[in-house]
């Protein structure tokens, strides 16, 4: 039993001076120079996608709706196939405070949003 705990020790010390060495290394693996990284990791070339151009398309189709790599993109349909609800959606700006029912949960969180708003710029302006 002693010489398992012995041979257990022995284990952890070698994997342990394994993993010091191998983060000692400099220039990377194999003499490797590492690339210089930016403040959150390396920097990543941005891919440039294809911007669909063709009007007839643009108006026939919903662009982008297709995520496979076969296939097309959704076609769209006549407005008298959709329900009435979603030509009511509201898309703009949110109503202002006023044209809220101060019954609604929606009014009171604007109304503590608000105030959280206030505190913070107040709190901004004391450490100033």
């Amino acid at each position: 039993m002693a010489l398992l705990n012995c041979i257990n020790k022995l284990q952890v010390t070698v994997n342990y001076a394994l993993k010091i060495q191998y983060s000692n290394v400099v220039g990377g693996m194999l003499g490797t120079i590492k690339k210089k990284k930016g403040k959150l990791g390396p920097m990543m070339e941005k891919k440039v996608l294809p911007v669909e151009t063709d009007p007839e398309k643009l108006l026939s189709y919903c662009c982008g709706s297709n995520i496979y790599k076969t296939g097309e993109d959704v076609k769209l349909k006549p407005d008298s196939e959709y329900p009435d609800w979603l030509w009511s959606i509201r898309t703009g700006p949110p109503p202002p405070l006023e044209e809220l029912d101060r019954n609604s949960i929606e009014y009171w969180r604007r109304v503590r949003k608000m105030g959280m708003r206030r505190n913070n710029q107040l709190q901004k302006l004391k450490r100033t």
